[in-house]
């Protein structure tokens, strides 16, 4: 056996020797597809009304992502963002002194946990830790419950918000597409007075959240640390006090968070032709992702998830354990029905995009689920777990699927595996202009992260 492998592979380069060129080698689309591959892309192709794999691609270059007119993608703009997002110096209106540069956007939501916060609620100010993936994150004992800065509901993933015109859970950001008729929900001295600004849900949610968030571009900041260079590349030379501006700095950091897109999972080879990305349990799972199981008639598309909303009868967040027991009943847990106000909507939350849940071990608005399969058993027998939410609620599509055991095991292999872009790293920064630790830079944070 040793003198055969070393045979063929004296052939091998002997072959090369002799001028084999890339035109002799057979490319990985031709390679032969096997039975799995071909069952595979008739359920793309279905799934898709025709177009087949090149609806399912996430966009590789600049011009290609989904974007805004109102706000162009340029280099500059996106590396301005990718400097903001995480720069823990915007913290300057803190609630409490020891609050200032303490977070920062990517304390809620970043790279190490597929841009979300793994935990049950993000935490920016008011929060002490990271651990690994920000699942040490913890309130300061200092704060008082109603200063701590927190999501009212589970963190949700910036990951391919590119493809999401209007942003949050209950879809309340953004002036386009699905808000349009919205306009009386937009209340005035509310974070949702910013959707009359016009622009769609990423740019109006990031200029929002300057303010929700309390941060700020502070004069120090934008002058001493090399910021205002960075502003006039990418919005020109258009005065201090515009650059400086929460809507600036808004436009920017949306820029960047639209290029945050899992183009190297094993999902997005295989579309691009490498049959061998995934392995043959994901692949089978794929293919009841796209058939037997349903999903795609909600999880479709690039990001695999459409801008509709269900309601699937799962719990919200009540405290459930955690640190965030002040926002109980608060009508986000009504979700689009919380801000459109109109009783059908109610109980409906937004559909997620799919790609790296498994970088957090929370999922379900409300975080009760705690692993991908627990969702899709609960989706499986599709039995409401919230008495609150009436029958006539519920999505049409929430029906038993009548999965075996054995496809909702390759199901869960492919959502966790197939969707896993294991480079996110590379949409983080090596350092930020102010010098600081990020994502956070309380003093537990820099222990863990390093920094100090």
């Amino acid at each position: 056996m040793k003198n055969y492998r070393l045979v063929l592979i004296l052939a091998v380069v002997f072959t090369l020797q002799e001028g084999c060129t890339p035109d002799d080698i057979k490319p990985i689309d031709t390679v032969e597809p096997s039975a799995l591959d071909i069952a595979l892309e008739e359920a793309l192709m279905h799934a898709s009304n025709g177009i087949g794999a090149d609806y399912y691609k996430l966009p590789t270059s600049l011009s290609d992502i989904p974007q805004d007119p109102n706000n162009p993608l340029t280099t500059a703009k996106v590396e301005l963002g990718r400097m903001l997002y995480h720069e823990t110096g915007l913290a300057t209106k803190p609630k409490k002194e020891e609050g200032r540069f303490t977070y920062s956007c990517a304390s809620c939501h970043h790279a190490a946990a597929g841009f979300q916060a793994c935990v049950p609620q993000g935490i920016s100010e008011g929060g002490l830790g990271f651990g690994l993936r920000g699942e040490a994150r913890y309130p300061n004992p200092n704060y008082p419950i109603a200063q701590l800065d927190v999501q009212p509901l589970r963190s949700p993933s910036v990951l391919n918000i590119a493809y999401q015109p209007n942003v949050l859970w209950n879809g309340q950001f953004g002036a386009t597409h699905g808000n349009v008729g919205t306009e009386n929900s937009w209340d005035v001295n509310s974070p949702k007075e910013w959707n009359h600004l016009g622009y769609e849900g990423t740019e109006t949610q990031a200029i929002a959240g300057i303010e929700v968030h309390r941060l700020d571009m502070t004069e120090s900041l934008f002058l001493l640390s090399g910021y205002r260079d960075l502003y006039v590349a990418a919005f020109g030379d258009v005065g201090d006090d515009t650059l400086m501006s929460n809507v600036y700095t808004g436009l920017a950091i949306a820029a960047y968070e639209r290029t945050l897109l899992a183009t190297e999972a094993p999902f997005q080879n295989y579309l691009n032709g490498n049959k061998a990305a995934m392995s043959a349990k994901e692949k089978e799972g794929a293919i009841i992702f796209f058939s037997k199981g349903e999903c795609y008639n909600c999880h479709n598309g690039p990001a695999l998830a459409n801008m509709e909303y269900h309601a699937l009868g799962m719990n919200k967040l009540d405290g459930n354990g955690v640190y965030l027991t002040n926002f109980i009943n608060q009508t986000a847990n009504l979700g689009r029905g919380g801000f459109t106000l109109n009783p059908e909507d109610e109980y409906k939350f937004k559909v997620p995009q799919l790609y790296n849940l498994i970088n957090s071990k929370f999922y379900g608005h409300g975080a009760t689920f705690h692993s991908v399969e627990e969702v899709i058993k609960y989706k499986n027998k599709a039995v409401a777990e919230n008495s609150d939410v009436p029958m006539e609620q519920l999505a049409e599509g929430f029906h038993p699927l009548n999965l075996t055991a054995a496809e909702i095991d390759a199901l869960t292999a492919f959502i966790e595996y197939g969707l896993y872009d294991r480079n996110l790293d590379r949409y983080v920064p090596n350092s930020i202009p102010s010098g600081f630790c990020f994502p956070n830079n309380d003093y537990r944070s820099g222990v863990e992260l390093g920094c100090q």
